[in-house]
């Protein structure tokens, strides 16, 4: 499937953590935070539900406030580095009975490679948001979409994704999601 529809859709947010963060280039977790703040508020907007999970949480904290605070649910705690060897993740995933999933979080040759890859291999449509997840280094962040893209993920971008949800112009929530990229 190459287009993404908003009764299908779940964003997976994938391990955005306080120590985790310290570690990355401010400027690229800056535009990321941005970003995945707009995706988390677009999927309230749309009524697209939203996983989170959090790596370790003991060793590498909670997620960032910033996110944390858009968020209602309870996370998802793995010690895995795909989100799919977590039991809870997959049955979450399984009872919302959506199979299209936008992908976003770190690091991107990690986590969120790991998980693209068990979701593929269970018959789910995989969105990486290439502007919503990131590597402590470039060649990392490149490899790990390359390695998603050549096993089947779309890799696309927040405004992308955005609009294909929307699908049309005078959808009832357009302004207010246009609004969260102005």
């Amino acid at each position: 499937m190459y287009s993404l529809k908003r009764d299908d859709a779940v964003l997976v947010v994938v391990d955005i953590q306080k120590k985790l963060v310290k570690i990355m280039p401010e400027k690229v977790y800056e535009k990321i935070l941005k970003n995945n703040q707009i995706l988390i508020k677009a999927a309230k907007i749309l009524n697209i539900p939203v996983i989170y999970t959090q790596q370790y949480t003991k060793g590498l904290g909670e997620t960032v406030d910033e996110l944390k605070e858009l968020l209602t649910d309870e996370h998802v705690e793995k010690l895995t580095f795909s989100c799919c060897k977590e039991q809870s993740f997959l049955e979450k995933l399984k009872s919302l009975g959506r199979k299209s999933v936008i992908l976003t979080g770190m690091e991107a040759h990690i986590c969120v490679l790991q998980t693209a890859i068990d979701l593929l291999e269970n018959g789910y449509n995989v969105f990486t948001v290439a502007d919503a997840v990131c590597s402590r280094f470039k060649d990392n962040w490149k490899f790990g979409l390359e390695y998603m893209r050549d096993a089947g993920a779309k890799i696309t971008v927040v405004e992308t994704v955005l609009f294909q949800l929307l699908e049309r112009s005078d959808a009832k929530e357009f302004k207010e999601v246009q609004a969260l990229i102005k």
